[in-house]
């Protein structure tokens, strides 16, 4: 009964985000404005004004440094692999990409700055009492959640910015963010909502979103919507990268450590 009474409470306290900071790893941070009330993410826009027409999306990069230092070279390729395919995913649905980078009207290039470990033992103990607490909203043993801090930019031909994000997110104890066995759990999960930031920053006022045919741009990464993984969330309480996340690229197929 007491945590029923505390749990708005608690919830609102979770709810609460700090304000990105800046890596220098973009070109500018000229115009970027604070977005005030994103639940539970810190943002900071540069949105476009006008269209960009073709774009070309580069590869994803995690940054260097203390924030990022105890990933793997394979969990670095997963999480680039992973923004890759939602930036691929989200752009896709408002530009077309362009047939090579000489072609593109504009350049897409995101970088991920900081990334908090998921706790493994503590993610089990999680889904655990997910069986004994039924309903949307989780409990997490706080101190072992993870996060993720990312920037992206669209640039035109001559290098100069239209658009810009400094977004970051960090799980809660208390809320929707789901426990996972892999270290890169929650930031895996995060980056679908920076990729739709990001996108949504490269896309000026009242610009329409385009449809996706049966011929999918972004068909190397696999399916947008993986029912497996929904399912293994409802088996298992967990998120599971592998059966959620995008498909490896061709020649890392088998090597993917996501531990």
């Amino acid at each position: 009964m007491r945590v029923l009474i505390a749990l708005p409470l608690l919830l609102g306290l979770a709810a609460c985000a700090s304000a990105p900071k800046p890596s220098g790893q973009l070109s500018s941070y000229e115009g970027l404005e604070r977005r005030e009330g994103a639940v539970r993410t810190g943002l900071a826009v540069r949105k476009a004004t006008q269209p960009a027409g073709r774009i070309v999306i580069e590869p994803t990069q995690v940054a260097e440094g203390p924030d990022t230092a105890w990933m793997t070279a394979a969990e670095r390729a997963a999480l680039a692999r992973e923004a890759d395919a939602q930036l691929c995913f989200e752009l896709t649905e408002r530009y077309e990409l362009a047939p090579t980078p000489e072609e593109a009207d504009a350049r897409m290039r995101a970088v991920i700055t900081r990334v908090k470990p998921t706790g493994r033992t503590a993610s089990a103990f999680s889904a655990a009492s997910g069986f004994f607490i039924p309903g949307p909203i989780g409990l997490r043993v706080p101190g072992t959640v993870g996060g993720l801090s990312a920037e992206a930019e669209m640039t035109d031909r001559a290098g100069r910015q239209l658009a810009a994000v400094v977004w970051t997110r960090d799980a809660q104890p208390i809320g929707t963010d789901n426990p996972s066995l892999s270290r890169l759990g929650d930031a895996l999960q995060f980056v679908e909502p920076f990729a739709d930031a990001a996108a949504a920053a490269a896309t000026p006022e009242g610009f329409k979103s385009r449809r996706i045919g049966d011929d999918d741009p972004c068909a190397a990464f696999g399916p947008r919507i993986r029912p497996e993984g929904f399912l293994a969330k409802f088996a298992t309480g967990l998120y599971v990268p592998n059966l959620s996340g995008a498909r490896p690229a061709a020649a890392d197929e088998g090597a993917t450590e996501t531990r």
